[in-house]
């Protein structure tokens, strides 16, 4: 049985690529009306299908079930994250307890933010707010690798004494450019907290809580 997703992100996929249904429906060899179902999620596709539709957005099979917010497929499951009433219960250990909150946070966060890229329909947009956050998750994830010195340096191509400053100049341009490209964007971002409640009920409660956490971070909060 296919989760909830994938009707979503089938139906953003679709409008990503500026096509209209009955064209998406003819590429995609089946029936308008059927193509509609599955955007509705009123009936399940096959394998056939799914595979052919991931060729078609140019997207892996694991992004349209909702399994991936990378395109190339790097999976994310947040659905395997403890619930706050799990934690409150003692099932997730001390020490796990806030790498696991914070995970929700930034992958809710995260999810909210690829729809929105994905309703503004600029693939400019979409790709450089993608590499600024995969920068991110690169130059973290080198930091942890080479703090342990028997891990092999030659998995990578950039050398160590370097990748950092590469990385701080690639995410520096990608903001500029995500900046400018906003700029030239008619599209128009409702993100008041009202209307992310009312759009994104579940991912709400933590992108508001990783907001403040930031502004208490950089000092414009409080503890």
């Amino acid at each position: 049985m296919l989760n909830s997703d994938f009707s979503r992100v089938l139906t953003l996929l679709r409008k990503e690529k500026s096509v209209s249904q009955r064209q998406a429906a003819k590429e995609l060899g089946v029936s308008q009306s059927l193509l509609s179902h599955y955007e509705k999620g009123i009936r399940e596709c096959g394998l056939v299908f799914l595979v052919r539709a991931a060729d078609y957005y140019g997207v892996t099979v694991d992004y349209i079930l909702g399994r991936s917010y990378d395109k190339n497929g790097n999976t994310i499951q947040v659905d395997e994250i403890p619930e706050s009433e799990k934690l409150k219960k003692g099932n997730v250990g001390v020490k796990s307890m806030m790498p696991t909150l914070n995970k929700k946070l930034i992958c809710n966060s995260i999810s909210l933010i690829m729809d929105e890229l994905a309703l503004a329909n600029s693939k400019q947009l979409t790709n450089e707010v993608s590499a600024y956050l995969s920068l991110c998750v690169y130059q973290i994830f080198r930091m942890l690798y080479s703090s342990n010195k028997e891990n092999p340096e030659n998995i990578f191509g950039c050398k160590n004494e370097v990748y950092s400053f590469m990385t701080d100049a690639s995410m520096k341009t990608s903001l500029s450019k995500i900046g400018n490209t906003l700029l030239d964007n008619d599209y128009l971002f409702d993100l008041d907290f009202e209307t992310i409640k009312l759009k994104y009920p579940e991912s709400a409660p933590s992108v508001m809580n990783l907001l403040q956490n930031c502004e208490t971070k950089i000092g414009a909060r409080k503890k």
